[in-house]
This record gives C-alpha cells, sequence and structure tokens, in this order.
C-alpha cells in the first residue's frame, strides 16, 4: 500500500510526467511503468 500511495503522489506531483501515457497502460505499480517507458 506504501508504494502505491508514494506512486500516487509522484504522478499527481508530476515526478513521472517524462513517461509517455503508454508506459501507464496496464501496468501494476508505478516501477512497472517506469520499466515499460524504457522499452517505449
Amino acid at each position: 500500500l506504501k508504494d502505491t500511495i508514494a506512486g500516487f503522489k509522484g504522478i499527481l506531483n508530476g515526478d513521472y510526467d517524462h513517461l509517455p501515457e503508454q508506459a501507464f497502460y496496464m501496468v501494476g505499480g508505478i516501477e512497472e511503468a517506469i520499466e515499460k517507458a524504457k522499452k517505449l
């Protein structure tokens, strides 16, 4: 739960604005989105 809340706060704060929108599609947590963004 801590990771989910931290990831959500990061999204709201703009910490992940550099990631493409597609990186957030069909992933679990923010770490998965970061890894997916590296492959896009």
